[in-house]
């Protein structure tokens, strides 16, 4: 069904506000399809909860055939990918994001901007995917908000002579038979932070808001676009903000939060905003007409990728290819972390334990214990760390990568769906203070009603951890009864507690984008014979100790007081898009 738009600021009415000279507007039909959060996925993964539980979902191949079927029935087409796709699986991880590429580089995507995790690899490896005359990815790599730097806080800039220059070609244009097309880029304001800053040395990434403001203008007063597409990483809340900001766009491809939008937001602006989960599993296909230089009618299809969906021949191939030095099989290979030096011994498909529980983490704000809260994947996880560090108390973050994982067997390449990031795990001693402390900035970081204070990430999942949370108390008053084990938690006490490790780090543990946990006598988990153990090796470990390698991590741990605030736009939500405001 097709939609009328209504929008505000068609393309004459903004160039006069903007100064310039009215031109003869454009018009066509133009159908923009969208993917974005791949993650690492090259192949389909359970689906285990929401409307789709039971269904095997996603993999490219399903991806490439759904494009290939909109290209074959629309006459202009624009394929965007939104971010954060080398990252999330060992295949990536151990090939420094090639994997991906070369499977991707078969799609002829038109737009990409990267995503915060797209940088997990360093800087340099950045600028070989994507960036110069000739990236290793021909995605077309754009970014408005991406810059070389001369130095930074730690040590010299590798790019030093290209300090204060774009990275990345801020925007792109398409022209059609009839009508002018720009797609401006934004890549994420923060990179990996838990991995450590050096990761993006020698690069600065701004929140984007000058950025966009300017393009805005050159878009369509110079460039004279008749639609102004923005692929942005910058999430889905805050880019419903920058709509209402900034009039003027028309699209916004949306991505990082991994928020399923069944149906395009549509602002007061007259933006239309759209993001799709994450995994490949959902492909968006925004049909647009346009008439004299403004959307005059949409409509929008949000394209499951379920077994309904024949994978692509030679796609498929390609995957196998991609993961043949992975699995078993002649061809498998052992492999080295190229973050850490730890080593795969072992194909990715192998069995390495079972669950009586479904594992995963993003159920809606609505369910009685939200993705933003809690899971059992990352609660998993945390058993996991304390177990083998003999620790009080272990955490990890709440990070929306990952997969889901049915009742039944868990196998090795599922833990680095969890953990692809080349972290170990270690042990330090810190005073109770300081966790509640870390609590309470975690939730203002996700539940902020302001979604620009953001910090990225869920709430933190805790083993041997159990506390209350009212998500409406002002900040540093939403936890309470917070108790390890039996016992109260205690200001003065000193617990031990276990998480991510990383060696340009060496004094902390538990990174993220909000304050540290300070602590002491930091100890890194490590082999009997003084070999690094990735995150992996520990979870694996773990498992070994278990009767039958087979977990079912109990819940809830956070008691949630009051529900999450209801959707705003008719869609259910994960992270609530409005935060939580004080009451």
């Amino acid at each position: 069904m097709w939609r009328s738009a209504g929008f505000v600021f068609g393309a004459g009415l903004l160039a006069a506000l903007l100064g310039g000279p009215a031109r003869a507007a454009g018009s066509g039909e133009l159908t923009l399809i969208h993917m974005g959060d791949l993650h690492g996925h090259l192949l389909p993964r359970a689906s285990v909860h929401g409307d789709a539980q039971g269904r095997s979902l996603g993999g490219v191949a399903r991806l490439y055939t759904r494009i290939q079927e909109i290209r074959a029935r629309e006459p202009n087409t624009l394929l965007v990918n939104s971010g954060d796709t080398v990252q999330g699986s060992a295949e990536a991880l151990f090939t420094r994001g090639e994997a991906m590429v070369e499977v991707l580089n078969h799609f002829g995507i038109d737009a990409f901007n990267p995503g915060n995790w797209d940088y997990v690899y360093g800087s340099r490896r950045f600028v070989e995917l994507f960036a110069g005359n000739k990236p290793l990815a021909n995605w077309n790599a754009i970014a408005a908000n991406l810059y070389y730097v001369t130095t930074d806080a730690d040590a010299q800039s590798p790019f030093a002579a290209l300090g204060g220059r774009r990275v990345l070609p801020p925007y792109l244009i398409r022209q059609f038979q009839g009508f002018r097309v720009g797609i401006l880029g934004l890549t994420s304001d923060r990179g990996p932070t838990l991995v450590g800053r050096q990761v993006t040395r020698g690069l600065l990434l701004s929140r984007g808001e000058a950025e966009l403001g300017e393009f805005i203008a050159v878009l369509r007063k110079q460039e004279k676009v008749d639609l102004l597409v923005l692929a942005s990483e910058l999430g889905l809340a805050n880019n419903v903000r920058l709509a209402r900001r900034y009039p003027g766009i028309d699209v916004i491809l949306s991505s990082d939060m991994h928020e399923q939008t069944r149906q395009p937001v549509l602002t007061e602006s007259g933006t239309l905003v759209v993001e799709e989960g994450q995994d490949g599993t959902l492909l968006g296909e925004l049909n647009l007409s346009i008439r004299e230089g403004r959307v005059e009618k949409w409509r929008w299809r949000s394209h499951l990728m379920d077994e309904s969906v024949v994978e692509d021949p030679a796609i498929a191939q390609a995957v196998a290819r991609a993961r043949a030095p992975f699995v078993a099989g002649p061809d498998f290979r052992v492999q080295t972390n190229p973050i850490n030096g730890a080593r795969l011994l072992r194909p990715i498909d192998t069995v390495v334990g079972y669950t009586r529980v479904p594992l995963y983490r993003g159920a809606d704000s609505g369910q009685d214990i939200p993705g933003v809260v809690e899971a059992t994947s990352h609660d998993f996880l945390a058993d996991a760390f304390r177990s083998v560090a003999r620790s009080d108390l272990a955490a990890i973050r709440g990070f929306r990568y990952g997969t889901e994982v049915a009742p039944g067997p868990i196998r090795l390449e599922d833990l680095y769906h969890y953990l692809p990031i080349g972290a170990q795990i270690a042990v330090a001693q810190t005073q109770g203070r300081w966790f509640k402390r870390h609590l309470e900035t975690m939730a203002e970081g996700c539940l902020d009603p302001n979604p620009a204070l953001w910090t990225g990430g869920w709430l933190f999942a805790y083993s041997g951890l159990t506390l209350d949370l009212d998500p409406y108390r002002a900040t540093g008053l939403r936890f309470s009864n917070i108790r390890v084990g039996s016992k109260p938690l205690a200001a003065d006490a000193v617990y031990s507690h276990a998480g991510y490790w990383y060696a340009d780090e060496p004094d902390q543990i538990a990174g993220c984008d909000c304050p540290k946990l300070p602590g002491t006598s930091v100890m890194v988990l490590r082999a009997e014979d003084g070999s690094t153990l990735d995150a992996t090796d520990v979870v694996l470990r773990y498992l070994d100790s278990l009767p039958e390698r087979t977990v079912a991590p109990g819940m809830p741990r956070i008691h949630l007081l009051q529900p999450l605030p209801a959707p705003l736009f008719g869609f259910p939500e994960i992270q609530p898009l409005q935060g939580a405001s004080h009451r």
